[in-house]
């Protein structure tokens, strides 16, 4: 859905899609995205309770968020949750940050195909891995959604005859079976499209976990950061009386904030475009067909844009009068235009509701990896200008809250 040339088909896929991860405040589908995400970040706070212990430990941290990540998307875009301990679930949201992470590492064949050929073998892999991943979303989540579709349909059936009111009358479920109906009624929608833009934004969690691991290093290693997100979630909360809900974000500034800093820091100039037409930027000539791609790494340490650019300041996301979020007009890291990223609010959302969950109940710091030397905060390694992080990355050490 990004990466495919702008058609009549795509501004389809994009209608059906945007009801879902762009919902209106106080809507029906805002309120069930509210529901997903803070009943995920509950069972997540449980999970790494558990595995941390009383005294804290030195926790693998990263599979963990990203199956929390999916779990949010399937809650909230299939009706269905998985098990921490599905091993079938576990490999699925392991492959996705596999190839989450390749097309992030930008090859010379993105940009010279004629390469192909020694490409091969990378290919190959990829693809099995693609492969994996649709076989468990088809088992897994479409193949229940059509029978759940043709039981509706018998039952609305059975209603209409006994002149009743069934449920078929209140309108999809969810995405996916949003997504099944159109298969059914667009004649220009192909079974191949329903997966593959349903395969495109659950595989969207990744980017979540990502961003997550990537925010909470950064209040690993800035303990300023995490006071004062931590100030933030228990003035919004009664002190953790309640859990954090997406009705929090606008008495949670700065949390906010450290996310788009996050997001500063780390967007990338990975999804390219095509101009659809003969135009000029600035003076330049660009043909129709041409490959266009915004430099927002630029633009995101550009000392002309930002004071001290290479630090880790969220404050520079908050007006200084009213203190609330203030997002200037050359921070564009989802894009603009009719080419943004769809998902964007949706990145927005979880982020603020596991970031600040997470920051609340555990004193988060950075751990020492065996055999390596140097302080603990040095084993956080990122990467400037890139979301992605291995898949096999640092530990971050998770200690119940100090009293």
């Amino acid at each position: 859905l990004a990466l495919c040339d702008w058609s009549d088909l795509q501004r389809t896929r994009r209608r059906i899609a945007r009801v879902y991860c762009s919902p209106r405040l106080a809507s029906a589908h805002y309120d069930r995205l509210d529901a997903a995400g803070a009943s995920e970040a509950a069972l997540l706070l449980d999970e790494v309770q558990r595995r941390a212990g009383p005294d804290g430990k030195v926790l693998d941290i990263k599979p963990l968020l990203l199956a929390a990540c999916s779990n949010m998307f399937t809650r909230y875009m299939c009706s269905r949750r998985f098990d921490y301990d599905d091993k079938t679930f576990v490999q699925m949201v392991r492959r996705f940050d596999d190839i989450f992470w390749d097309i992030n590492q930008g090859y010379a064949v993105d940009f010279l195909p004629w390469l192909l050929p020694f490409y091969r073998s990378h290919m190959s892999r990829l693809s099995l891995w693609a492969h994996e991943i649709r076989q468990f979303i088809l088992a897994s989540i479409i193949d229940p959604h059509r029978r759940a579709i043709e039981e509706k349909k018998r039952a609305a059936a059975a209603a209409k005859e006994a002149g009743e009111v069934s449920e078929d009358d209140e309108g999809p479920a969810d995405f996916t079976e949003a997504l099944l109906l159109h298969l059914e009624n667009d004649p220009d929608l192909t079974w191949q499209h329903v997966l593959f833009e349903l395969e495109d934004f659950l595989g969207g969690h990744s980017a979540i976990g990502n961003l997550l691991m990537l925010s909470l290093a950064a209040a690993a290693k800035e303990k300023k950061v995490a006071q004062k997100i931590r100030e933030e979630a228990d003035a919004a909360t009664g002190g953790g009386a309640r859990p954090l809900t997406l009705s929090d974000r606008a008495s949670m500034p700065y949390t906010e904030a450290t996310v788009l800093e996050t997001l500063r820091r780390a967007s990338s100039p990975i999804v390219p475009h095509v101009a659809t037409q003969d135009t000029s930027v600035d003076g330049y000539a660009v043909a129709k067909g041409t490959v266009v791609i915004l430099n927002n790494y630029e633009l995101n340490t550009s000392e002309e844009h930002w004071e001290a650019p290479l630090e880790f300041r969220p404050e520079r996301f908050l007006c200084p009068e009213t203190g609330r979020v203030a997002k200037p007009e050359y921070f564009i890291p989802f894009g603009t235009g009719k080419r943004t990223c769809i998902g964007s609010r949706l990145v927005h959302a979880f982020g603020f509701l596991l970031l600040g969950s997470l920051v609340q109940r555990f004193d988060i710091s950075p751990a020492a990896i065996e055999g390596e030397s140097g302080l603990p905060e040095d084993c956080i390694r990122t990467v400037p200008a890139c979301v992605a992080l291995p898949p096999d990355t640092f530990p971050l050490v998770f200690r119940p809250r100090s009293a």
